[in-house]
């Protein structure tokens, strides 16, 4: 049995990429793993492969064992693996509550270490991983910061990762969008607002998602949406950070 397992697939990048995986890839089951199970269940309407829906808080210990349960209980391999959970707060440090900042490092960094781990055995060679990161991993991000810093994790992380895993032909894709028209700015906004210019390059999650898995396919290790995305990413690698930073500042 050949599988697709998908975090954070209740909203947003997560959701969009359980649709086009189910179009694309003739999977058995793709495991659909979120917080709200009718979010879940809603989902097997909408694609004509068969779902597996997963309730689970993937900080909490005991779900991660479950889902690690789930693993060596169904004897089939796992062919795609998207780490697409996790959330941010806008604002300066602070801002947000104690438990809030603590849980984006939780979420965007030791969970997906902790699904990433508990992954990999069951993966065959010319597997895919695909690990949503961020553009705002290239720069440090003042009013963002704990978030930047969590998705500059995980991109050194997949990088790295990638790396490893290269004999074994499994391929990892770290995917860095800008800003993208979903819920989670629903969320990220409750202490804080997106800058302006943040907003004029708001990218659709459908585009997103379907040029992270052409790269993915192609084995590239990093993926980035759009021209302004990667104008950016080459304008953080040659300017001074602390320039970019004061013009960041600037225009916020």
């Amino acid at each position: 049995m050949q599988i697709a397992v998908v975090t954070g697939a209740t909203s947003g990048m997560g959701r969009e990429m359980v649709l086009q995986l189910s179009d694309h890839f003739p999977f058995d089951e793709v495991w659909v793993i979120g917080r709200r199970m009718e979010r879940l269940k809603e989902l097997q309407k909408q694609t004509r492969i068969t779902l597996r829906p997963f309730c689970l808080d993937l900080t909490r210990k005991e779900d991660l064992l479950s889902l690690e349960h789930a693993l060596k209980e169904s004897g089939g391999e796992v062919k795609f693996l998207v780490n697409a959970a996790g959330y941010g707060k806008i604002g300066p440090v602070g801002t947000a509550s104690f438990e809030e900042e603590m849980g984006m490092v939780r979420l965007n960094c030791e969970s997906l270490c902790a699904v990433t781990r508990m992954v990999l055995p069951y993966m065959p060679h010319n597997s895919r991983i695909i690990q949503f990161a961020s553009a705002a991993a290239f720069l440090p991000q003042p009013d963002f910061a704990v978030y930047a810093a969590t998705k500059s994790f995980v991109l050194s992380y997949s990088r790295a990762l990638g790396e490893e895993l290269r004999d074994r032909d499994i391929y990892v894709t770290a995917v860095c969008p800008g800003p993208v028209k979903t819920e989670f700015f629903d969320l990220a906004e409750t202490t804080g607002q997106i800058p302006l210019y943040k907003r004029l390059v708001m990218a659709n999650s459908r585009h997103v998602v379907r040029k992270a898995l052409n790269d993915s396919i192609l084995g590239r290790p990093v993926s980035v949406y759009g021209l302004t995305m990667k104008a950016f990413r080459l304008l953080s690698k040659i300017a001074p950070h602390s320039l970019l930073l004061s013009i960041m500042r600037k225009l916020s």
